[in-house]
């Protein structure tokens, strides 16, 4: 029996690589290894029975439904699916899946990697350090704030969140959260449940941001809600980029209201916002959220896993998201 044909629309992790090798004949998109548009992932397409894609390739309505017929299934190499229109997929009867469970705890450590560096303003320090302008140490320089006894507030208290507050809980931190529903007492571990934007927002010395994108939450962190932060907080996101407003956040960042952000994720990368290039007070990462080798190797398996269902053993996948 022949084997089935994959397309890899990214280069992708050595282990994962080889077990696609194994059992698959893979073909890839032309050019350079990056997020494909609509047409080249149209093209790349043709004669594949599934697409291995990550977060950011073109596959949006008009694009899932002149996929040639062959497809029959689609993995995403992230948990986020708002890069595919899952109506359409599911129109065409074509399976989406997705990694979800294995990406936690690298992404949580991100989002405490950028609390911790806008705390203590390590990136300023580092491009100090850098530029050859440190003259040595002096009592007031590049003062920061400890985080013991501050109140973590998190956005958004799924598994990521939670794994945040278990980190944030080690550094001494009181938890509030805003999730969609209330977690368990077990769940909670004393965390404070907000059931409204306008306290939960009031409660934040640091606000750590993992609301999924798409138009219910496109801006969310804007102006107003900025301003509803005490003077002086930490925004931290590693969730999406597009549920911040660019502007806004910067206009807060150098008028002191906001002490400082990190950003992990940006509304249209790599292109980000043009403000945040001259933003001192703001540290910016290239999407490193579960950039580790054990995490980004289980998230490639579980790709796999999904796809071997569909393509090598015809049953549901594991992991279906529409």
């Amino acid at each position: 029996m022949p084997r089935p044909t994959l397309l890899l629309t990214r280069v992708l992790p050595e282990a994962v690589e080889a077990r696609a090798a194994r059992d698959y004949v893979i073909r890839r998109p032309e050019g350079p290894d990056r997020t494909l548009e609509p047409g080249a992932l149209l093209a790349a397409a043709q004669g594949c029975d599934g697409i291995f894609c990550a977060a950011g390739d073109g596959l949006d309505a008009a694009t899932i439904a002149c996929l040639p017929d062959s497809i029959r299934v689609i993995a995403t190499f992230s948990v986020g699916t708002d890069h595919i229109a899952l109506d359409a997929a599911k129109a065409r009867g074509i399976p989406v899946t997705n990694t979800p469970d294995v990406l936690s705890v690298a992404t949580a450590e991100i989002g405490m990697l950028l609390i911790l560096m806008c705390a203590r303003r390590a990136g300023e320090a580092e491009r100090l350090v850098r530029a050859r302008e440190w003259t040595g140490w002096a009592p007031t320089q590049l003062m920061g704030v400890t985080l013991e006894g501050k109140r973590l507030g998190i956005l958004g208290m799924g598994r990521i969140g939670q794994e945040l507050a278990r980190m944030g809980r080690g550094m001494g931190m009181r938890i509030h959260y805003r999730n969609r529903t209330r977690l368990t007492p077990q769940e909670e571990q004393g965390a404070v449940f907000h059931g409204s934007d306008d306290s939960f927002l009031a409660a934040c010395d640091v606000l750590s941001m993992h609301i999924p994108g798409g138009a219910a939450t496109k801006h969310w962190l804007d102006a107003g809600r900025i301003a509803k932060l005490p003077r002086g907080a930490i925004v931290v996101n590693t969730g999406r980029g597009t549920t911040v407003d660019d502007a806004a956040l910067c206009d807060a960042l150098r008028s002191g209201h906001l002490r400082a952000a990190g950003l992990d994720v940006f509304a249209g990368e790599p292109a980000i916002f043009e403000g945040y290039h001259t933003t001192p007070n703001l540290t910016l990462l290239p999407h490193l959220g579960s950039a580790t080798i054990e995490t980004r190797d289980a998230m490639g398996f579980r790709c796999l896993d999904n796809i071997d269902a569909v393509l090598i053993h015809s049953t549901e996948p594991p992991h279906r998201v529409g």
